[in-house]
């Protein structure tokens, strides 16, 4: 995934921040050290006269000067060293400081980016994700299979809700291992409480970790986004959001169906899954509202983007907030 070059440069000013506050920190130290040992100090000008001095001998021709420079800084150094350790300093006390010593605070190992640029991507993808306000545990390492019963039955398909969850989690671990290669979107419906939030959020998270832009948006906030940009010109934070809505890698609108639904909203809607489907940009959609309300609700032909080109996926079961607290009063 390519950054904006807004977030790159995000990225860079907070490395440039690092090293300010790192190089106020051993300059502290210096002070520190000077403090308790002046002759210090004093080595250290010692080091500075050298240094002008030997550069002139070199200048001048004498070949012998450099050799003697290091002999003389090695012996500097090393008195410098022991009074350090005498004085209850550590060795390394006054050494350049890093809090990645890679890259040296950089981001950079050569011309390439460093592991901790690719940590300083993910958290600023989760920043602007609105994802960071979910709890830790929603991760597929928390997700229970043993919250959909291999004894209630979908009416319409006779299927079970372990069965059809076990086919639905497939279904979202192939969209997370091939995205950015395939281009897919997703579709959960389902009755409250069955944990679409949850998968997505867990799928959010995996795409994340991967270097790929997301936005989280329940169904008001993302129509309250748009209407904003539509009805205020002036109000910039909007426009700029409305502009990632559209061009974010992955998109999630959670609980649709729970905003006010006016003309206005259903051709929002289109507009917007219409835009994501003609650039390829992948969509994840969840709702409490059957398919039949779904074409009610936001035309047609909304209904028929979505039938044609996302994965319908139907979760069924008990309400697992309930379950939960359940569980919690039995444990106590």
């Amino acid at each position: 995934m390519a950054l904006k070059n807004s977030q790159y440069y995000a990225i860079m000013r907070e490395y440039e921040q690092i090293r300010l506050k790192n190089h106020d920190l051993q300059n502290a130290r210096y002070e520190e050290v000077y403090k308790k040992l002046p002759e210090f100090k004093s080595l250290d000008e010692s080091i500075s006269v050298l240094s002008v001095q030997y550069g002139k001998k070199l200048l001048n021709g004498d070949d012998t000067a450099l050799s003697s420079l290091k002999e003389e800084l090695e012996i500097l150094r090393s008195s410098k060293k022991h009074l350090l350790i005498s004085a209850g300093f550590p060795e390394d006390y006054l050494e350049p400081i890093y809090d990645c010593p890679d890259c040296k605070d950089t981001g950079y190992i050569g011309n390439q980016k460093c592991h901790c640029f690719k940590q300083a991507v993910i958290k600023l993808l989760y920043e602007q994700s609105n994802i960071k306000e979910f709890p830790t545990e929603a991760s597929f390492d928390h997700f229970r299979l043993d919250f959909y019963p291999s004894t209630l039955y979908d009416k319409t398909t006779g299927r079970s809700a372990r069965a059809m969850m076990e086919d639905t989690l497939k279904i979202c671990h192939r969209f997370i291992e091939t995205f950015g290669k395939d281009f897919q979107n997703l579709f959960f419906y389902g009755s409250v409480g069955v944990g679409k939030t949850f998968l997505s959020t867990c799928i959010a998270r995996e795409i994340m970790e991967r270097e790929f832009s997301v936005v989280y948006f329940s169904a008001p906030q993302l129509f309250n986004t748009l209407a904003q940009t539509k009805f205020d010109k002036n109000d910039v934070d909007a426009k700029n959001m409305a502009d990632y809505v559209y061009n974010c890698d992955l998109l999630i609108i959670d609980d649709l169906g729970s905003e006010y639904t006016n003309a206005f909203i259903t051709a929002q809607f289109f507009t917007c899954i219409n835009e994501r489907l003609i650039h390829r940009k992948s969509t994840i959609i969840s709702t409490n509202l059957s398919l039949e309300s779904i074409a009610d609700l936001y035309t047609e032909r909304s209904f028929s983007r979505i039938t044609s080109n996302y994965a319908l996926l139907k979760i069924i079961g008990d309400d697992i907030r309930i379950r939960k607290k359940l569980e919690h009063r039995e444990e106590h």
